[in-house]
């Protein structure tokens, strides 16, 4: 079954490889066959790559896209989870889940669950900043 995107005007895809740009109005694509795709909304790039889960999901994304340097990305990769995995056990079943992924070949399927890690890491870090800050508060008001 063929795959219909529609990209908005500017909106960016990645097909195999080569980045794409709708350089028009409204633009529909249907893509045939297999291929590795990513649209822009899926797509993080180097510069926004600043924290750890952030780290695995790009290595993943470049493992996907890049088959030729797949095993390069897949080792960072590794790296990365288990370090991410050991800094927060919380996340072990979702680490679980993009190994899985990754030993059965499904590449998108990993990256997608990678998005969960993405967003377990906002949530530990929101309830980091919130003890952070009910702490300064309680320090602040402690006399020494």
């Amino acid at each position: 079954m063929p795959l219909l995107i529609d990209l908005k005007p500017g909106e960016k895809v990645i097909i195999n490889g080569a980045v794409l740009e709708n350089a028009g109005a409204n633009t529909k694509i249907r893509i045939h066959n297999e291929s590795n795709i990513l649209r822009q909304k899926e797509i993080l790039t180097g510069d926004e790559v600043s924290t750890p889960a952030a780290r695995v999901y790009f290595c993943l994304q470049c493992a996907y896209i890049f088959p030729e340097k797949r095993a390069h990305y897949l080792e960072l990769c590794g790296h990365y989870l288990a370090e991410y995995l050991g800094a927060c056990p919380s996340a072990t079943d979702i680490g679980e889940e993009i190994r899985a992924d990754i030993a059965a070949e499904h590449y998108y399927k990993a990256l997608k669950a990678s998005r969960k890690l993405l967003r377990h890491e906002t949530e530990v870090l929101g309830h980091l900043e919130q003890d952070a800050e009910s702490w300064s508060r309680a320090i602040g008001d402690a006399e020494i």
